[in-house]
């Protein structure tokens, strides 16, 4: 039997890695801070050790006898005042539990990166796992931090031989988004009716948490160490989006776009917002600018070599209109079940 760790397993994408290393056959592993809403995993057979990515010896115990190991840990709030905390966790973070993998030479280790690490224009063509990161004068410090999450994977692959495989997360869809995530908390708006307006000009890579999920189990399988996958279902333009969710929602489609100035103007209130009230405002220009700058993608490098056969992502953006709508309802989650708990600090 595969002994598996998720790290991150809380969030939106470790949760589902999770139930599909689960639904595998594997003993599986989770490393959560005591803090972490347990909602997305609650009554799942799974051993838990309790720390923080800065807690060496919670990891140490987590990943002692690991065949496998998923990173699923992301600081993405790109808007704060204060970029601190993004490189403290997408980067200081990492390079911790870096080291721990190295030292407990685990069998594979797959990290999550992002689709924002690869360059490219949005109006060009299709961009590869090729293409040199060339950006770093308007990228801002998220994109920056995972940037620089990717070299510190690929240092320890070529000088510590780590054996970890990276992939290139796009915006995910579909159920189980329990926090949720900001994309889908605008998908559950458009459902409901909440939210006449569709986003002129913005169109991303988007791909369903169930199929990014599965590219996951299939790099720690078939991916080659020190290489980027895209994991990425298709471009697709808010407006489309959007339809696909007030259908599903029995709303109709918004009809009246903002144009991009006007989401920069609103941008930049929310800047002069956050400096006066000396608060965080999630819509800044970073904000926009990451939802319009990205370029298309070609995932052909994922399906030849991993195998990997996304689903429409059409069908994850139904099945999060769904989610949504049946979890506005829903009781608060009991307390998580496991077959063992233990304080990785003190093993």
């Amino acid at each position: 039997m595969t002994r598996s760790l998720v790290i991150g397993a809380s969030g939106f994408l470790g949760s589902h890695v999770v139930k599909r290393l689960l639904a595998r056959g594997d003993d599986v592993r989770v490393l959560l801070r005591t803090t972490s809403s347990t909602r997305a995993i609650a009554g799942l057979p799974i051993t838990t050790f309790y720390g923080d990515i800065f807690d060496t010896d919670a990891l140490r115990s987590a990943m002692s006898g690991c065949d496998e190991v998923y990173y699923c840990v992301v600081e993405p709030r790109s808007w704060l005042r204060d970029p601190a905390p993004i490189f403290r966790t997408n980067v200081d973070g990492l390079r911790t539990v870096v080291d721990v993998a190295c030292e407990t030479a685990v069998g594979r280790f797959v990290f999550t990166s992002s689709i924002a690490t690869i360059s490219g224009d949005a109006a060009g063509p299709p961009q590869s796992e090729d293409s040199k990161f060339d950006r770093f004068h308007d990228c801002g410090s998220y994109v920056l931090s995972r940037v620089l999450a990717e070299t510190v994977i690929l240092d320890a692959v070529h000088r510590r031989g780590l054996p970890a495989v990276i992939l290139c997360v796009a915006n995910t869809y579909g159920a189980g988004d329990y926090q949720p995530t900001p994309h889908g908390a605008i998908v559950a708006a458009i459902a409901s009716g909440r939210m006449p307006c569709y986003l002129s000009g913005i169109t991303t890579e988007v791909v369903g948490i169930a199929d990014a999920a599965e590219a996951f189990l299939l790099a720690a399988e078939k991916g080659r160490i020190g290489e980027r996958y895209i994991i990425s279902e298709r471009f697709m333009s808010s407006k489309d989006l959007y339809a696909v969710a007030a259908q599903a929602g029995g709303r109709r489609p918004p009809s009246v776009g903002i144009p991009r100035w006007i989401l920069y103007s609103l941008g930049f209130v929310g800047e002069v917002c956050a400096s006066v009230l000396r608060r965080d405002v999630m819509l800044t220009r970073e904000s926009v600018r990451l939802n319009h700058t990205l370029p298309p993608l070609d995932h052909r490098k994922a399906v030849e070599e991993l195998g990997w056969k996304p689903r429409p992502v059409t069908e994850a953006i139904r099945e999060a209109v769904e989610f949504y709508q049946n979890t506005a309802t829903e009781p608060a989650a009991g307390p998580l079940s496991a077959n063992s708990i233990r304080r990785g600090s003190h093993q």
